[in-house]
């Protein structure tokens, strides 16, 4: 009890500092997941000296803070936004994850001369692309909800059979024909039992009449949990259930839903926090120091041909164009992710795990670094850039739940064809409407001859059954300008 005090009070200053590096990221254009990374370091054997060294509760705590940002990923994830998505997403967390185990194995096997099995393991562990980095990073890079969508869906999808892959070669069990059946038997009963919770929650909570407002959100996020737990006792895959039943339960009508996306969205930053800054704390730099080379060779694998690779035979049924699938192969971002799969076979024992973590650690970093930096300047370079993109914002108010609105806040950034385009040359669909633009700093109500400028910034009220018509005639005017229509853009 004498260190409670202690404890509640580093916690707390961590968390804040952390918050406070989340502006400081966006500023210098550094991911926040590093500076995460390096509190965690600076708090352990290499700076104020906390020893830390347990792979078992390092690798529980990861999950478990996994379970937390696959449920908000899937509560934000609006499900017409990602719909035109779904079959190359899907492509992406299945037959990408498969197509990169073999190629990084075999890549690994003859670069660094690594037994077959142990190959094989880097590549499961290094498949997985980071659902927290996904979400943090893409939603507000300003690319089309095409691209961001099939991210999204892979990112929220595959940890699951990479996480089945990396068990069993941890397990040593044997590879055989049964093994396919394996993996479609968890994954399609994770699918269902995701399903079955989300609906079933969604049903509940609209039926439910809780005392108390703030109790809706932590049903919500009780039920993505309660269905990871699920899957995992049924031997399936809990991570697939819970994103499924988040995404479920995210897109349906459930009383309070601002409450509930606003506490999902701090819990899952909390996560991320926590998750980030116990690896950094977990890390050692001496180690990683010696793991450097082969982090590197790997990183240049993963990267540079099993990422492309997968991306290329993923979306061959699709006639993905090759911008976009430049694009794809370069947003394979990887996170804390990998780092927890590779604690699997570490607290299992398996020979040469150790050199493993600490490869991914150095991987992690410097993919983060570059992959993170250049994101967004790709994406214009391929013409894949969204000027002005509607973005949904955080309402408190339940009465907007209520009246069925929502609110959408645009940028019309340097550039976008949306410059000089007159109000009422927008023709927004019945039941949208822009009540205030801000331009300078200084706040107006609009009417039908305001001229719009560049760096203007507009909050737009819509029905929800308007929502998805206004966001696409935003685009296709972004992108064509008033003549849209006649261009035939429709903003897709």
């Amino acid at each position: 009890m004498e260190q409670l005090p202690l404890i509640l009070g580093t916690g707390g200053a961590v968390l804040l500092v952390a918050v406070i590096a989340v502006r400081v990221s966006i500023r210098v254009g550094l991911p926040s997941l590093l500076l995460y990374l390096g509190m965690g370091v600076l708090l352990g054997e290499a700076g104020f000296g906390i020893q830390y060294d347990n792979p078992e509760l390092t690798q529980s705590l990861g999950l478990a803070a996994l379970v937390m940002i696959l449920s908000e990923g899937g509560l934000t994830t609006r499900w017409t936004a990602v719909k035109p998505s779904l079959g190359i997403g899907i492509a992406l967390s299945t037959v990408a994850v498969a197509v990169s185990i073999a190629v990084t194995g075999a890549a690994l096997h003859w670069l660094l001369g690594l037994d077959w099995r142990m190959a094989l393991l880097w590549g499961a562990v290094l498949a997985s692309t980071d659902a927290a980095a996904v979400f943090s990073v893409l939603r507000s890079a300003g690319i089309g909800k095409r691209l961001v969508g099939a991210l999204e869906i892979e990112s929220g999808i595959n940890d699951a059979p990479a996480y089945i892959a990396v068990v069993v070669l941890a397990e040593g069990a044997t590879v055989d024909w049964s093994l396919p059946l394996l993996v479609v038997y968890e994954l399609a009963a994770g699918l269902v039992i995701g399903l079955a919770f989300g609906w079933g929650g969604a049903q509940a909570l609209r039926r439910a009449a809780l005392p108390a407002t703030g109790l809706y959100p932590l049903a919500t996020v009780a039920v993505c949990v309660v269905a990871y737990s699920s899957g995992q006792l049924a031997h399936a895959s809990g991570l697939l259930a819970t994103y499924v039943a988040a995404l479920v339960l995210g897109n349906s009508k459930l009383p309070h839903r601002s409450d509930t996306l606003s506490f999902a969205e701090g819990l899952g930053w909390l996560a991320q926090i926590g998750l980030f800054v116990l690896l950094g704390l977990f890390a050692s730099p001496g180690r990683i120091f010696e793991s450097l080379v082969q982090g590197l060779v790997a990183g240049a694998v993963v990267l540079l041909l099993a990422r492309p690779l997968s991306v290329l035979l993923s979306a061959l049924p699709f006639k993905i164009p090759w911008r976009e699938q430049v694009f794809l192969s370069w947003a394979g971002l990887r996170g804390a992710v990998p780092i927890v799969l590779a604690l699997i076979p570490l607290s299992s024992g398996v020979p040469g795990a150790q050199g493993l973590v600490d490869a991914v650690f150095v991987l992690v970093i410097v993919l983060t670094l570059l992959q993170g930096a250049t994101l967004t300047p790709l994406a214009r370079v391929l013409g894949l850039a969204q000027h002005a993109e509607a973005h949904e914002i955080d309402v408190d108010s339940a009465p907007l739940d209520e009246m069925g609105a929502e609110l959408l806040q645009v940028r019309i950034n340097t550039g976008s064809k949306m410059h000089g385009v007159y109000l009422a040359e927008l023709r927004l669909p019945v039941g949208a409407t822009i009540s205030l633009l801000v331009r300078d700093g200084a706040g107006f109500t609009p009417n039908k001859n305001t001229r719009l400028q560049e760096r203007d910034q507009l909050l737009v009220v819509t029905t929800a059954e308007a929502r998805d018509a206004a966001e696409r005639r935003l685009r296709a005017v972004d992108r064509a300008g008033r003549l849209a229509r006649w261009k035939g853009e429709s903003g897709q």
